[in-house]
């Protein structure tokens, strides 16, 4: 017998580890996100510092037309849309912005709004008026310059010149306080309103019940004083009229531009660039950089869509907000008084 030869085993080698590297990724990324966060933080509060401390800061300018190197400006202020806030606002920082401005020679006050409240409309009015003491001003009018349009216009002073273009609706001289009278449908359906008040006219203008006739003299009586208001503004400020005459034209009617021209309530059928050429004539201005104003929303409120989000949140306060009585140099039928808002 043989003896068997004892079997072997054999040993693999264990395969060679590769060198152990430190990774970054996972590390990297964290950092990256990291310092992502503390960029938008930085910059959400150097906007807020800025929103805090530039309140007496310049409205930023742009371009507009004419000579880019020239020292000599001419100011496009446009009123767009309804004449109330925030546009108010807006306006009136642009105005102001003109008249601190010594590069700015004159300015041309553009206008495509229907108008708007009556506060609003006086204000810019009494700032405009302000103005145009300092400044040479004219007056473009677009597609629409009604009421409280027109009302503004009147602003640029008796020594203005008001282009319209060829289809410009102005006029629309008087006021309007909207309201609904539903009073009949909430008898229909069972509804009353029984208000506790502490006078007879605490819910004037209450829309479930009819006017009294003492309700319609003291209304009468509160659209009279914007109304005559109205038409003084017109005839203080338009050579062309007499207080006789903006009374018989102060029906609420629209004019086109060629009733507007006929009536003496503007100067000339032309457009923007008329108007530009014109007032550039006026001060004796070959090269002028002609500049207007802009505004846009905080980077907060861009980041974080605060914009949208109060938008969205303050529904209920706007209804209630609709609710209060407004007298409105505004040219529209439109009973609940809500314009719609500018572009």
């Amino acid at each position: 017998m043989t003896a068997e030869s004892p079997k072997t085993t054999k040993i693999e080698p264990h395969p060679a580890k590769p060198p152990r590297r430190f990774r970054f990724g996972w590390l990297a990324r964290i950092l990256l996100l990291l310092l992502l966060v503390s960029v938008i933080v930085n910059l959400i509060m150097y906007g807020e510092y800025n929103t805090y401390f530039t309140a007496s800061d310049p409205v930023p300018e742009r371009f507009h037309s004419g000579d880019r190197n020239s020292d000599d400006k001419i100011a496009v202020l446009k009123m767009s849309g309804v004449i109330m806030p925030p546009f108010t606002g807006q306006m009136l920082a642009a105005i102001k912005q003109a008249a601190n401005d010594d590069q700015v020679k004159g300015v041309l006050l553009v206008i495509d709004s229907p108008g708007g409240l009556v506060a609003d409309s006086h204000q810019i009015y009494h700032r405009l008026q302000k103005l145009a003491e300092k400044k040479p001003m004219y007056v473009a009018m677009q597609r629409m310059a009604a009421s409280g349009g027109y009302y503004i216009a009147m602003g640029a002073g008796p020594e203005s010149r008001i282009f319209v273009e060829p289809t410009t609706w102005t006029g629309s001289i008087g006021v309007i306080i909207p309201r609904y009278d539903v009073h009949l449908l909430a008898e229909k359906w069972g509804v009353s309103a029984e208000p506790l008040k502490t006078g007879e006219f605490k819910d004037s203008l209450n829309p479930f019940r009819e006017l009294s006739e003492n309700d319609k003299k003291l209304w009468a009586a509160i659209m009279e004083d914007s109304f005559s208001r109205f038409r003084n503004v017109i005839s203080d400020n338009r050579n062309t009229l007499t207080p006789e005459q903006v009374k018989e034209l102060a029906t609420g009617q629209i004019y086109t531009a060629s009733q507007a021209l006929e009536n003496g309530l503007v100067d000339e059928v032309g457009f923007e660039d008329d108007a530009l050429a014109a007032l550039k004539k006026k001060l004796n201005l070959t090269n002028a950089r002609v500049v207007s104003y802009y505004f846009q929303p905080g980077l907060l409120e861009i980041l974080t869509g605060s914009v949208e989000n109060q938008q969205s949140e303050n529904q209920l306060a706007r209804f209630l907000d609709t609710t209060v009585p407004r007298a409105m140099y505004y040219c529209s039928w439109l009973p609940t008084g809500v314009p719609a808002s500018s572009p």
